[in-house]
């Protein structure tokens, strides 16, 4: 590295590259939980590169999809590897980006408002993007998805049936709304790639959070060598289990449904969107209005919108807070049996289950300001 330094100094691009990427200051103590920023950017290029890859082979047409994506399987040369790394790229994608939300929740890290908002942000997209692209295959699950999930906006009260009609092209689901779905899953990547670039301008003005929420301004080092290299194992570590993933049980985190071509006259016995969509598709469910389930749907990702604006804590992280500590494992219980749920059937005791579950995921996020509130007056 010491070697392309004259370069990275005199070159205006490559020095501001190099001041973003190694000789940014970073909290002397920030942990292994500081990783999964990296290791999204790697999956990110990764869904990229693969993605490029089977878009020079795939149709998007309704007649053709399914066909062409069993040709990419069966006729390109390592066409299945590119298609599985692509799926299994998309869960470890979440998986990465779940641990990331959730060490800035427990940390306090939405504090730094701006980059929490385009945080969230690209959250949103990624999910739309992934959603578009578990369409594409056009098989049962996928055809079926596409019409359930999409024809809740017919709630949306006056414009709800103009607007699904639209997005469809039509008045089902049909080749037009696999071209504009395919469409959008092809530009969406790209403009994240755009937040990503404002989410770490925003990140690298007021500096990262460290695991004990203090302002550390002495305390400071470059990020290259020590925190480059501990970027480096984690990156090793998830390559070896999504390339093992993908060798051993490629469609292990895939659905059996979307084997079988889209048959818009069979209706499968139970509908399921990815399974890192599952919590939410579970609240959506939990409520008996439809309604009401798009607004809970709604609420259970826009309410990290209101994090930054909560009660203002003593100190930023969770590490002296030792109820709230426990109540943010609690949510983490309450999010996987959400995602449990979202994979059963619609009846009993499920249902009960995921409206306990739901009432206790907005609790997390209602109820805990006061908590820090309660132990901040016992501590100052």
């Amino acid at each position: 590295m010491n070697l392309f330094k004259p370069y990275f100094k005199h070159n205006y691009l490559m020095k501001n590259i190099y001041n973003s990427m190694m000789n940014l200051s970073a909290p002397i103590n920030i942990s292994l939980w500081w990783n999964y920023g990296s290791l999204l950017i790697l999956s990110l290029f990764t869904q990229i590169l693969t993605g490029l890859f089977l878009t020079m082979y795939y149709t998007a047409n309704i007649e053709l999809a399914f066909l062409s994506v069993n040709y990419i399987c069966r006729n390109v040369n390592y066409g299945w590897l590119i298609r599985t790394l692509h799926a299994n790229g998309a869960s470890f994608f979440f998986i990465c980006m779940y641990i990331h939300m959730g060490r800035n929740i427990y940390y306090g890290s939405y504090n730094l408002k701006s980059t929490w908002m385009i945080g969230t942000t690209i959250f949103i997209m990624s999910m739309a993007t992934a959603f578009m692209g578990y369409i594409l295959p056009w098989g049962q699950m996928s055809f079926w998805g596409a019409t359930v999930i999409t024809n809740l906006l017919t709630a949306i009260p006056y414009l709800g049936n103009s607007l699904t009609y639209w997005i469809w092209g039509g008045f089902s689901v049909n080749n037009a709304t696999l071209t504009r779905f395919y469409t959008f899953h092809f530009l969406f990547p790209f403009l994240i790639i755009l937040m990503v670039m404002i989410h770490l301008m925003f990140l690298h003005q007021t500096g990262s959070n460290n695991p004990l929420g203090l302002n550390l301004k002495n305390n400071f080092i470059s990020f290259h060598p020590f925190f480059t290299y501990k970027d480096f194992i984690g990156f090793y570590l998830i390559l070896i289990i999504i390339i093992s993933l993908t060798l051993i049980n490629p469609y292990f985190l895939g659905d059996p449904d979307n084997f079988s071509p889209a048959n818009p006259m069979i209706t499968p016995p139970h509908i399921q969107p990815e399974w890192y969509f599952l919590f939410a598709y579970a609240i959506l469910r939990s409520i008996p209005n439809k309604l009401g389930g798009i607004i809970a749907l709604a609420m259970s990702i826009l309410i990290l919108f209101t994090l930054p604006f909560n009660y203002k804590k003593k100190i930023k992280s969770n590490q002296f807070y030792p109820l709230n500590q426990i109540l943010f494992w609690l949510f983490i219980i309450c999010f996987a049996n959400l995602t449990w749920i979202g994979a059963n059937p619609i009846e009993y005791p499920y249902i009960m289950m995921s409206q306990i579950l739901t009432f206790l995921y907005f609790f997390y996020f209602l109820f805990n300001p006061f908590i820090f509130k309660y132990w901040d007056k016992l501590m100052f």
